[in-house]
């Protein structure tokens, strides 16, 4: 066993949207700019507001996630990935006690793993005093965590401020900064959250968050706050990932404003596990880079439909990749964009790469979100049928098989973990998987394994 000391807090919320992206980009730009060197992170399975972690920090945002990834091995990666750094900010995830099924992965949840400090961020707007009950419920509501402090977010007025401080005074619990209601601080949002950081600039908002914390924020006390947490134990010294050397199998990763959701250690297994990455643009790429394999991540596809329509060179390059039978993994929206058509929000059609019989419809109400457990139905390019995978589900499209019933060769039977409701999911034939499943290949070290092998036996197949 190995303790590591390293500074850290969590900055929680009572609620989604309640500020926590905006305090923690913030805090980073304002450290960094000090000088300091700071490593974020994001519970729960998100992809965007990494994004702007990383623009603020300079250095990219990694996800912790207990469904995702075993404890044991989440808090390795967490003491391997912020050793070298002078202070370790976690943002939460909704709300400080939500997550899956019985509270699993909830930002609570993470703080009493990582025995990190926790400062709660409350939303002040249209409320007084009833600020303090709120923290007060908080506060009492699980007396095994440690409430630091507390962060209050879209005052009014002074008069406002000072109600309300007035109030959280009386709990002996530090107020350790108050942010006034700020349209420079307004992200601007969509049907999956907000936009991501690939298709905005983001220099002057980052900016913007970081004056406000600075102005509004007792920096030093949050530092001294998480210069007291205990030391990180763990099973075995925390190491990085050494990659094979030369590569096994070269794997490209559709990377760009369309596809843009992965977790930064989950490619860092590929990596590990014997793959060379080159990255490609389906938006711009007229071909792929030369691979032996390719992943095509989750990310906003519908919202570049026209212009990955009209690319009609990387469309003709996948399709005749995947007929010479490279393996073609693809997550969410990954899977719209190998489907035959993609029907965007405005109901208009748009060809895509056709190797799934199937369209994709886009909705204007969410059509499921949450953890599942993924049984594989036969086996495919991460699996062996029956084998089990952990994963998230997030999306507001619908795809469509063109061919009827038990025909479609389902790649899985998806299993809602906080209902039980199961049903058939995703596309699984030959060299192609597809499903609006999301996976983490630390958490799933054998698909990861599983889907070079392929690559290896193409490659070999290929001379």
């Amino acid at each position: 066993m190995a303790g590591f000391k390293i500074p850290r807090i969590v900055i929680a919320g009572t609620h989604s949207g309640a500020g926590k992206t905006t305090v923690v980009t913030g805090l980073l730009a304002a450290l960094r700019g000090e000088g300091y060197k700071v490593q974020s992170y994001k519970v729960g399975p998100d992809y965007i507001d990494p994004g702007f972690h990383a623009a603020a920090s300079g250095k990219p945002a990694h996800n912790l996630d207990t469904w995702l990834i075993p404890e044991d091995q989440l808090v390795r990666i967490f003491a391997d990935s912020a050793q070298s750094s002078d202070i370790a900010i976690i943002e939460g995830v909704m709300g400080l006690f939500d997550g899956g099924r019985h509270g699993v992965s909830s930002t609570a949840a993470i703080a009493k793993l990582l025995q990190a400090p926790v400062v709660l961020v409350v939303d002040a707007k249209s409320a007084g005093e009833s600020i303090a009950a709120t923290v007060l419920g908080f506060n009492m509501y699980d007396p095994d965590l440690k409430l630091a402090g507390v962060i209050v977010n879209r005052l009014g007025s002074d008069s406002h401020r000072q109600t309300v401080v007035g109030a959280l005074e009386k709990l002996q619990i530090p107020v350790l900064g108050c942010l006034y209601r700020d349209q420079a601080l307004i992200m601007p949002e969509r049907h999956l959250g907000l936009t991501p950081v690939t298709e905005r600039e983001t220099e002057k908002s980052v900016d913007a968050m970081r004056q406000q914390v600075q102005r509004s924020v007792n920096i030093e006390h949050i530092q001294r706050i998480a210069a007291q947490a205990p030391a990180i134990i763990c099973a075995e010294a925390p190491s990085l990932p050494q990659r094979q050397s030369p590569p096994a199998v070269r794997i490209g990763i559709a990377r760009d404003a369309a596809f843009s959701f992965y977790y930064p250690e989950s490619l860092a297994v590929l990596t590990a596990s014997g793959a060379e990455l080159f990255f490609f643009s389906p938006l711009e790429d007229s071909k792929l880079p030369p691979v032996d394999g390719i992943i095509l991540g989750g990310g906003f596809p519908e919202m570049f439909a026209k212009e990955l329509a009209v690319n009609r060179g990387m469309l003709c390059d996948i399709r005749e990749k995947a007929g010479q039978g490279m393996p073609v993994y693809a997550e969410c929206g990954g899977l719209m964009y190998l489907t035959r058509q993609l029907i965007d929000f405005e109901q208009q059609p748009y060809e895509m790469a056709g190797l799934i019989p199937a369209r994709c419809q886009m909705h204007s109400k969410l059509e499921t979100v949450g953890y599942i457990e993924a049984t594989a139905w036969n086996d495919n390019l991460l699996c062996q049928a029956q084998a089990v995978l952990r994963g998230h589900e997030f999306h507001f499209s619908r795809m469509i098989p063109e061919i009827v019933g038990d025909d479609f060769p389902w790649a899985f039977q998806f299993k809602k973990m906080r209902t039980g409701a199961a049903y058939p999911a995703g596309y699984a034939k030959g060299n192609i998987l597809a499903s609006y499943l999301h996976i983490h290949f630390a958490g799933s070290p054998g698909a990861a394994d599983s889907f070079i092998r392929k690559c290896m036996i193409y490659a070999a197949s290929r001379g």
